[in-house]
């Protein structure tokens, strides 16, 4: 049983993750959008499936989730969205969604589905590692990364829960509340790594709030990966693939 994201990690020392929702503008375009991130320096990509009531997410992808959803997005299509974009690019994709959407699906399908489209597992932001049991089983089944999240609120022992249960990484939010480009990333994301690391913790991403190269540069001199969002999604929404290749390949200077 091997992780595609702890590979991808260990080839390259330290690794951008970037974010787009499936589905947006549209599902062709999410796909072409993904691949050009790839090609702009992108190391692992993590796919938003859009959801009714994206409680952790910032307003630029609740809104670009919206358009997702109203164009009619149902989850078999991030499922070929994967098969789609992997069959273009070499380098893991992540899903990251909330956990109703997959019980709905039938978690053992979802996770047969997502394996067999070449998905390298999930990021599940409201599912607690002690009520995971169906997706952790159905994860080792079928040989799938699964990434929880840690808070800077978090309890040691929380920590070390999402520790022992991720495999890839471990996702740092590095702010309190919803996720969103900010100027200057939390210094709370450098303590909540020290701690990861003081449970076990081998690989950490750190999110919420990397907006530019610079600050990918600060998040790598500590954690493992670098994942950016809002600041994707907002560039494709004002410019196309063109602004988010250029946004892009800022960010991959920092690496």
């Amino acid at each position: 049983m091997s992780s595609k994201v702890e590979a991808a990690i260990s080839a390259k020392g330290k690794v951008l993750i970037g974010y787009l929702p499936v589905g947006f503008p549209t599902l062709e375009d999410s796909i072409e959008a993904a691949v050009a991130l790839v090609e702009s320096g992108v190391d692992i990509l993590e796919l938003g499936v859009p959801y009714s009531d994206p409680v952790m997410d910032g307003l630029v992808i609740q809104e670009a989730t919206q358009v997702a959803l109203a164009n009619g997005f149902k989850l078999p299509q991030a499922i070929e969205a994967v098969k789609k974009i992997t069959a273009r690019v070499d380098i893991p994709v992540l899903l990251m969604t909330y956990f109703n959407p997959v019980i709905q699906y039938g978690v053992d399908k979802f996770a047969s589905d997502l394996a067999a489209a070449g998905g390298a597992g999930l990021i599940t932001p409201d599912l607690i590692p002690e009520e995971a049991g169906e997706w952790l089983a159905a994860a080792e089944k079928y040989d799938l990364d699964r990434v929880f999240l840690a808070a800077p609120s978090s309890t040691d022992e929380r920590l070390a829960q999402a520790v022992q249960k991720s495999r890839g990484f471990v996702y740092a939010v590095s702010t309190m509340g919803i996720t969103g480009a900010r100027q200057d990333v939390d210094v709370a994301a450098k303590s909540l790594v020290a701690r990861l690391r003081s449970v076990g913790a081998t690989h950490v991403g750190v999110g919420v709030g990397i907006s530019n190269g610079t600050q990918v540069r600060e998040v790598l001199a500590y954690g493992d990966g670098a994942i950016v969002g809002s600041a994707l999604v907002k560039s494709l929404n004002d410019g196309g693939i063109d602004s988010l290749r250029s946004v892009a390949e800022e960010l991959a200077q920092g690496k």
